[in-house]
């Protein structure tokens, strides 16, 4: 999915059934046109809703004081400059100490168009980064609400509100993306303060406070194009300079990460020495490992090895209507703890951070925002990094193929380990952060490249351990992440000058984490499983008929606290539709007694 004029709808196809010739690609395209040319519906069949599953934001029982900062449509906006508005606190909330402050995006569209990537920028520093819902004839609408308390610091001075999405709109794609953005703000009832003692063991490591400071690692203004870095190669490298406070005591580092056009299926790529035994010239490859590298001044402060999103053209559009598929309309973000690195950019002078990615292929977007939180009883603090491990990166491949049909087992490793003091008025605090990757990929080509099986599993985890001057308590936060993904691609032929085309996903984003602060120990599990069948017959380059089926499993557990949905759609169709909000065994279904009913599809 990208932003440049071009049927990635399908362009998933196309991976999935490595090798394929320029000719091959060419159908692909046309089988789209066709394909949705076919559609037709009454006028008075309502707009469609569409919707990613995931956990409602808790918020609190008071009114939030909201007001709209955009409305815009999104028409012929590609190769054109941000849209820009004028950002000013809400001084017409009665308090101005907020304990939850949600963005909320609300998008209408009609007709035919792609899936657009977009960000969404607050002076600079990105607040949400999404895809578009592919319309149909009769019209879509979704929304997506994001917490960003974090931005708290942010959001409270006067800013340039811009937002990039790269659309095109012709005779043939004429859906124009009409969108409205508005912020909430949740008044604080029980406010904590940095100056109650005791909260004092929390502030000392900014712990349960957002960041007093956030700075853009992003680029400037004016573009034309959003302002995410763009990684076209494994040596590119995305750099900008900043300076810090001199009084900071802690910093993270929130990368966000999205990838197009010949590695938005990177997962899928195979490597090169298949190409070029088969004289591939028109495939993308570098295999199906990448990894983006964070440095700081040319040394690597940490790693992401990022979920596979898929958006909502890919593999068969089919499968993400009307539930889009995880991560897809807000992508997840990364942070990185920087703070065993502050010792060596306390200094009041210009640092730079980088962005590359192994293997790369063109295009990634990339940016980040550094989150800085200052020792209000200090004008200066300082520190040292003590120790830093980068192990490199062990990457391996295995190999066993005959022409165009073979196996190949990809794996890597890596593990990144940081420790470094600072001293504040809090007094001394050593910081230690660790990063553990591991990644096996096993993909299989048969039927001379017409089908490609594939099975992923990515595992990322990291740990921050602050160790603290008594009397204050340690800190200790730790994240386990599995991202696990299943692909099957398949052309069969049949008779009459027919073949189906078919594809089978199955998409895992498994979460666990516990923290142990002056607020307590928490724990929390997050297991989002989803399945998806498609199948289309393809008649003499026509679309004759479709089915997209998905199952989604959405699982999250914390202490008093779950949220428990299963949810299941055959084309536009919701089959079945069943949430739990408490910890025990009962539940209710938003479709009542008639939860396992089984409706037809439609195209």
């Amino acid at each position: 999915m990208d932003h440049f004029f071009f049927p990635f709808v399908f362009l998933t196809l196309l991976l999935l059934q490595h090798p394929i010739s320029a000719a091959n690609l060419h159908k692909i395209k046309q089988l789209r046109s066709d394909f949705f040319a076919q559609q037709t519906s009454s006028d008075d069949t309502p707009p469609t809703e569409f919707f990613e599953v995931t956990r409602p934001i808790e918020v609190p029982k008071t009114k939030p004081c909201s007001y709209q900062v955009l409305h815009h449509d999104f028409g012929y906006t590609y190769g054109k400059p941000p849209i820009l508005a004028n950002y000013t606190p809400p001084s017409q909330c009665t308090s101005q100490k907020f304990s939850k402050i949600v963005l909320e995006w609300k998008a209408t569209c009609k007709g035919r168009q792609f899936d657009r990537i977009f960000g969404v920028w607050l002076g600079g520093v990105e607040l949400l980064r999404s895809c578009t819902a592919e319309p149909r004839a009769t019209g879509i609408f979704w929304t997506v609400q994001k917490d960003i308390t974090r931005y708290h610091s942010l959001l409270l001075s006067d800013q340039t509100l811009a937002v990039y999405m790269g659309n095109l709109v012709d005779k043939t794609y004429t859906g124009v993306y009409h969108v409205d953005i508005a912020i909430h703000f949740y008044p604080d009832v029980k406010t904590l303060s940095l100056d109650d003692e005791s909260n004092s063991s929390a502030s000392a490591f900014g712990n349960g406070f957002p960041a007093d400071l956030i700075l853009p690692i992003s680029r400037n203004l004016p573009l034309n194009d959003g302002l995410w870095f763009q990684i076209v190669n494994s040596t590119d490298v995305g750099l900008k300079e900043f300076k810090i406070p001199q009084n900071a005591y802690r910093a993270v580092l929130e990368v966000y990460v999205s990838f197009h056009e010949n590695d938005e299926f990177w997962y899928t790529n195979p490597p090169n020495e298949y190409l070029s035994a088969n004289n591939l010239t028109d495939i993308p490859g570098n295999g199906p490992f990448r990894e983006v590298v964070v440095t700081l001044d040319g040394k690597v402060v940490g790693s992401v090895w990022p979920f596979t999103v898929i958006y909502t053209g890919g593999v068969n559009p089919l499968l993400w209507r009307p539930i889009t598929g995880i991560g897809s309309f807000d992508l997840p973000s990364y942070d990185i703890e920087v703070t065993p690195f502050l010792g060596t950019i306390l200094d009041g002078k210009s640092h730079s951070l980088g962005f590359s990615v192994t293997n790369a292929l063109n295009v990634w977007y990339i940016d980040a925002n550094l989150h800085l939180w200052l020792d209000r009883k200090s004008s200066r603090t300082e520190g040292e990094l003590l120790n830093h491990i980068d192990k490199p990166l062990v990457e391996s491949l295995v190999s066993d193929f005959k022409g165009l049909n073979g196996t190949f087992w990809t794996s890597a490793k890596r593990s990144i380990l940081s420790t470094g003091w600072v001293r504040s008025s809090y007094g001394n605090i050593t910081t230690n952060f660790i990063q553990d990757f591991a990644y096996n990929n096993s993909m299989v080509m048969e039927k001379n490249g017409d089908k490609q099986t594939l099975d992923q599993i990515i595992f990322f985890n990291d740990s921050v351990h602050a160790r603290l001057p008594s009397p204050y308590l340690d800190s200790i936060d730790d994240t386990y992440r599995k991202f696990s993904l299943y692909l099957d691609s398949d052309e069969r032929d049949q008779d009459n000058d027919t073949y189906l085309s078919v594809a089978n996903v199955t998409l895992g984003f498994d979460e666990d984490k516990s923290k142990n602060s002056a607020f307590g120990f928490s724990k929390s599990s997050l297991k989002n499983v989803q399945d998806g069948q498609g199948t289309m017959v393809v008649k003499k380059n026509l679309v004759v008929q479709g089915l997209g089926e998905t199952q989604q499993d959405y699982r999250y557990k914390s202490h008093g606290n779950c949220y428990f949905r299963k949810v299941g759609s055959s084309n536009y169709t919701i089959l079945y539709d069943k949430v739990r909000t408490s910890c025990n065994k009962r539940s209710h279904s938003r479709l009542g007694l008639n939860f396992f009913k089984k409706f037809p599809y439609m195209l």
